[in-house]
Formats: C-alpha cells, structure tokens, sequence
C-alpha cells in the first residue's frame, strides 16, 4: 500500500510536466522497464533483448514521423519500489512519450498509475494481473491475463491430463502467484476436481518441504505451482525427493532456460501455459531465425512479448501522427495487428483477446504442444 500512495503522489508532481518530447529533438524517446537483476533477472534480459531488436528494426526503416526512435531502459530490479522510481526518472528525465513493460504484475501496479497520471501510454508485456489495465485508460497489455491462462491450465489438467485431485503451491507475497492459483481453482473444481492442498510459502523461500510434505499427505495427481521458474525449480526437486511422482503445471512464469538447468529431470514431464508461439507460424519462424542471429540464442516468451509490445506501441504512434497521449492512447485502442504471439486487438479494458499456448518439458527444452483459443 505504501508503494502505491508513493506512486500516485509522483504521478501527481510529473502530471503535465512532462508529456511531449521536445519538438526540436531529432529522436522519439520511449521508455522501457524490466528486471535485469533480481530475483527475475532471465525475464528481464530477454525482455530487453526483444525491445532492442524492434528499435533497431523500426530505425532501420526510418524511424517514427522522420524521427529515430530510442530506447530509454531501467532496471526495476523486480521490486515494485525500484520500478515506482524507474518509471518516474524515466518520464521526468528523458521525457518518454510512452512505456514499454514492466514484466512483472507488482511492478506494474506500481508504475501504472505513474503513467496514468502523466498521461503516457503504457504497454505491459507481461504482466498478466488483471488489476493492471485497470488503473485507466492509458494503461493497455500485449499478453493474456490470468483468469484465462488459471482456466486453460485447469482446463488441460482435468480434460487432457485426466486427473482428478490437484494441489497449488504458490508465493503468498506476489499478485500474478496467488492469483493464477486462485483462477485454476475455482475452474479446476467447477469441472469436478478437488483441490485437495492449497497452501503459499514466504517470498524468497528456498526450502518449501513443509508445504510439500503437507500437500503430498493428501495424495494429489498434479501439483499446480504457479511461481517463477526459480522457485519452480526448488519445488520440482524437493517435490520428487519426498516422493511426488505425478506431473507440474504452471503458468508463464515458467518461462526460462534456468528451469531445467536447475531442475534438471524433476521438471521432465511437466507443463505450463503460455503465448501461444506455434513454430509452425511463419512469423514465429522469422522472428526466431533474426533473435538467434543478434544474440546467439533461442528467443523465449518474454523476448516476443517484449518484441510485439514495441511493434504495437509504435504502429499507434504512426497511426495517431503525432506523439501525443490521448491521440496515441486512442490509436492504441484501434487497434488490429498481426504480431509474433497472435492476432491482436484489444477488449473494453484494454487486454488483448489472444490464445495461449501449452507447452512440455521434454527432453530438457520447452516444446509446444498446442493452442488454446480464447
């Protein structure tokens, strides 16, 4: 709460300071926030991996209104605090006309009201709580939300899995965590599930074997563990030492290399949810052969969401004319988008209507399995 009413009076001190770039400039400033260290710090990474390869592209082909776009980036940190000054130094100091990110949902209670405020559209990538758009109506997402990806979770785990008992293990101290867990809940038991554990452990915990051991006593099939990939990987292995033979479930959260170089074959077996990145697309293709060239690796799902979060705040620049608030939040609104992770346009609450994706680890790398359609 403190993190909030902190944000909401520097909205209020950065309300109509700050808003347009300075005319004369030959550049179009436009800010963006992830975790780049922390607790996060592979999202953050990939997250800016993916905007420096759609400002490079979009400069490449002459920028925004004859101007060059420019990247102005911070580091959150993934500390809702950090992002809170991230945002403001942003807006004030290099005077952004629109934001890019953050990742994760804390941080983006925290800087979307900043951005409210000042009248600068916001584009989170993926932070999927549906409290985020919700601060106002210059606040917008290029990823899915939670009560959807809970739901198809749920929905893959009692239809495709075939189980009829699961329990959630989740970071009582994160929005997205506690969140996603309550969705598949209630969808899980609406199809004639129990949910026979239902239990949080502190943020920053590495030993989650009282949870476990207490969860496990009631004999569930899936364990639906809704945290990073950091927390996951500690769960998975400690899971399987008390003797968990069953699969995991989770949500994007799960989305980084370091899943299965901590993991290991704990994680083998095991799904999650996620954008819907079928390799057999042709964009997906495309966008994966030039990421592979500028970094030497695969692109995850924070890359591409990061990737068409620019696209799609840049395409409402060139729509709105000019690099005015109202006129690119209402060009934002508008639109109608074919980018990396589906087809994009946006609800009433400025969440774009999209499929998500249900991934395996197999053979130590994420693999897609299918699609989901909202």
């Amino acid at each position: 709460m403190k993190t909030f009413i902190l944000s909401a009076v520097a909205c209020t001190l950065l309300a109509g300071t700050f808003l347009a770039c300075d005319k004369s400039s030959k550049e179009i400033i436009i800010g963006g926030v992830a975790p780049v260290t922390g607790e996060a710090a592979t999202f953050g990474t990939s997250t800016k991996n993916g905007f420096d390869l759609a400002f490079e592209e979009c400069n490449a082909k002459g920028g925004l209104l004859t101007k060059q776009v420019k990247l102005a980036f911070g580091d959150d940190k993934g500390d809702p605090a950090e992002g809170a000054t991230v945002y403001t130094k942003i807006i004030q100091q290099n005077k952004a006309v629109a934001m890019l990110g953050p990742v994760m949902s804390k941080v983006a209670l925290a800087g979307a009201p900043i951005c409210q405020a000042a009248g600068i559209p916001s584009m989170a990538t993926t932070a999927t709580n549906p409290k985020v758009t919700q601060v106002g109506d210059y606040i917008y997402r290029a990823c899915f939300i939670d009560p959807f990806q809970g739901t198809v979770g749920a929905i893959f785990a009692y239809n495709d899995l075939k189980t009829k008992k699961a329990a959630c293990l989740f970071d009582v101290g994160n929005d997205y965590t506690k969140g996603l867990s309550d969705f598949f809940k209630v969808k899980y038991t609406a199809l004639g599930g129990q949910v026979v554990g239902f239990e949080g452990h502190a943020t920053g915990a590495t030993d989650f074997k009282a949870q476990l051991t207490k969860i496990l006593a009631n004999k569930p099939e899936i364990l639906y563990v809704s945290d990073y990939y950091n927390d996951v990987a500690l769960i998975a292995k400690q899971a399987r030492e008390l003797g968990f033979k069953g699969p995991l479930l989770g949500g994007d959260g799960w989305d980084s290399p370091k899943l299965t170089e901590v993991g290991g074959t704990a994680v083998e077996g095991c799904f999650f949810t996620n954008h819907d990145l079928d390799p057999a697309r042709p964009i997906v293709q495309e966008f994966r052969k030039k990421y592979q060239a500028k970094f030497g690796n695969e692109p995850d799902g924070l890359a591409v969401l990061a990737y068409d979060s620019a696209n799609l705040m840049f395409d409402a620049i060139k729509r709105a004319g000019k690099t005015d608030g109202a006129a690119v939040r209402d060009a934002l609104a508008a639109t109608d988008m074919d980018v990396v992770s589906g087809h994009i346009k946006f609800d009433k609450d400025r969440n774009p209507v999209k499929s998500v994706g249900i991934f395996e680890i197999k053979g130590g790398k994420e693999v897609y399995r299918s699609g989901v359609n909202p």
